[in-house]
């Protein structure tokens, strides 16, 4: 028996090879040493305005960030950049989850960047609630468009911010204009309330829609179509062609029963695919009548002016919001005054008032 050998278990593991070393420590001191290179403001700015992508992109970076450092750096490059902007086209583009936008987007794109216009895409990707993360996989959806040389593609993490929109799309726009790109596509993920913000941020507001979504009467979505400036029914190739002309039919009517734009412009609405292309070009033809509408009667230069002013009150509120909430007083008494509330001791409303009155008190004595 001392002599019987001992048995190893199925699940017994072998000893392993060990890996040859493969890394370069001369690749590993590389990239340590770019890592740590933060460049200057003057540097970023400089980079933008000869339309670098890489200092456009370490831009975009900073004004996302929620660190108050960047904060500081993010406005000094957006002021720097402001004087070089305003020159490009914006364009909101929404529509359901399933309706094709990144498609439609590609294709419509690719047409633009064939007419020699340079296109920067902001697609806003959804936030997760639980786990705060986002896919970002609009690069990924454009394979095409993204290695064009005049396209520029930007997936941003909605955030925190109700509906969708990134909370520093305004600024991003900015930034790409500085850069050269004269025409913003931005991209909602179309849940309902990021259009209302979208629609406050572009010239024009396209609508996508898909056929055999409801009739008529499922179409008449008060806010989202009165701020349509086009409803594009995609997806109009193969056997679903006359599904798509019968609901292009059934949108037209329903657009009837909304009062006229402050433009004075009248809504279109047709068909395309973005797999065959067919379509596309019309609805560039759309815009661009559009364009040349609004700025006869001066509705395209009014807007641009109240949307300066809409985003100068946002800003406040943001700033304010983020004063608030970052208050070491108010931290230290957020957490009580939340136990407070879900054990009845005090409601909500007098919880509230109380931390406000603290705020207010700390800000007088500063």
């Amino acid at each position: 028996m001392k002599n019987e050998k001992k048995k190893h278990s199925a699940l017994h593991e072998k000893d392993g090879i060990s890996p040859p070393e493969i890394i370069s420590l001369n690749a590993v001191e590389q990239i340590q040493k770019f890592r740590k290179k933060q460049l200057s403001s003057r540097e970023l700015i400089d980079g933008i305005l000869s339309g670098n992508i890489a200092d456009l992109s370490r831009a975009i970076t900073l004004v996302e960030s929620t660190n108050a450092n960047h904060l500081a750096k993010a406005n000094e490059i957006i002021n720097a950049c402001l004087p070089y902007a305003n020159e490009s086209l914006r364009i909101g583009i929404t529509g359901v989850p399933g309706v094709g936008k990144s498609t439609f987007i590609e294709a419509f794109g690719k047409y633009l960047t064939s007419l020699g216009k340079k296109v920067a895409v902001l697609a806003v990707d959804p936030s997760s609630t639980i786990s705060h993360g986002s896919i970002l996989g609009d690069k990924t959806r454009m394979e095409e468009l993204v290695k064009d040389t005049n396209a520029y593609i930007r997936p941003s993490a909605s955030g925190e911010t109700l509906g969708g929109v990134a909370r520093k799309t305004r600024e991003t726009i900015t930034l790409c204009e500085a850069a050269g790109f004269d025409t913003i596509l931005i991209e909602t993920i179309g849940v309902g309330q990021s259009e209302t913000a979208v629609h406050s941020m572009v010239d024009f507001f396209l609508l996508l829609k898909i056929s055999g979504a409801g009739d008529e009467l499922q179409g008449i979505k008060r806010g989202i179509m009165e701020m349509a400036d086009a409803i594009i029914i995609n997806k109009a190739d193969g056997d679903n062609i006359k599904k798509a002309n019968l609901a292009k039919a059934e949108f037209n009517r329903a657009l009837h029963l909304f009062p006229a734009k402050k433009s004075g412009w009248t809504p279109i609405t047709s068909t395309c695919s973005a797999i065959t292309h067919d379509g596309i070009p019309e609805v560039w033809k759309t815009i661009e009548q559009f364009l040349e509408f609004t700025k006869r009667n001066k509705y395209f230069f009014k807007k641009r002016k109240e949307q300066n002013q809409y985003w100068l009150l946002e800003t406040i509120n943001e700033q304010l919001k983020s004063n608030f909430y970052n208050h070491p007083e108010i931290i230290k008494l957020l957490e009580s005054s939340k136990k407070a509330v879900s054990t009845d001791e005090i409601s909500p409303f007098a919880a509230a008032q109380e931390l406000l009155n603290v705020y207010q008190n700390y800000k007088k004595i500063s």
